[in-house]
């Protein structure tokens, strides 16, 4: 299974403002650390790849973090030169700690840790699509519409993402095909 990611920065208030005159549905929010890794027998930014392990809470009304779980993540090469489209394998993982201490110990790295606040919603209309509003610390504001699809929807896919742009009133082409970690080292954000 692939994912087929569009991201875009914007103006979150506008958009949350567009969501609901659309009549979105909340999925809810949620706080997130991921903290990446490079690997020992190859460099993951040479190779376009991603391993990280992500540690997620759920955020009540009262902006409390609860129900944390935590799941690594491998995330394949960009598989075109239009969207963020890549092979993904997930799994919960029981013990944060202990699978980083197994990773450190077969001498992965830690490189800086990401960390955002993120809502997510639905619109009815395009329901096979999440739409993600993401406030990253030191990088900034951003949309991201993704979708899983089999390889052989991966455009149809990607074109559904970017009508859903359009229907929040924001710009395909203003798209980053950039990870926040790579925005968060580079100071781009």
């Amino acid at each position: 299974m692939y994912e087929v990611e569009v991201k875009v920065p914007a103006d979150l208030k506008a958009v949350r403002r567009r969501l609901r005159a659309l009549g979105a549905e909340s999925l809810g929010a949620v706080a997130q650390e991921d903290t990446y890794y490079d690997a020992p027998h190859r460099s993951f930014p040479e190779t376009d790849e991603a391993l990280r392990i992500r540690r997620e809470s759920s955020v009540d009304e009262r902006g409390e973090d609860d129900d944390a779980t935590a799941r690594v993540t491998y995330k394949g090469p960009l598989v075109d030169d239009d969207s963020k489209t890549r092979e993904e394998l997930e799994t919960v993982v029981g013990d944060d700690e202990t699978f980083d201490g197994i990773l450190s110990s077969l001498g992965f790295e830690p490189v800086p840790t990401v960390r955002k606040e993120r809502e997510r919603f639905v619109l009815e209309a395009f329901d096979e699509y999440t739409i993600t509003l993401d406030a990253v610390d030191g990088v900034g504001e951003f949309v991201e519409v993704e979708t899983d699809a089999a390889e052989s929807e991966l455009e149809a896919a990607r074109d559904g993402a970017y009508a859903v742009l359009e229907r929040l009133g924001l710009e395909p082409d203003d798209q980053l095909r950039t990870s926040y970690l790579e925005l968060l080292l580079d100071g781009s954000g």
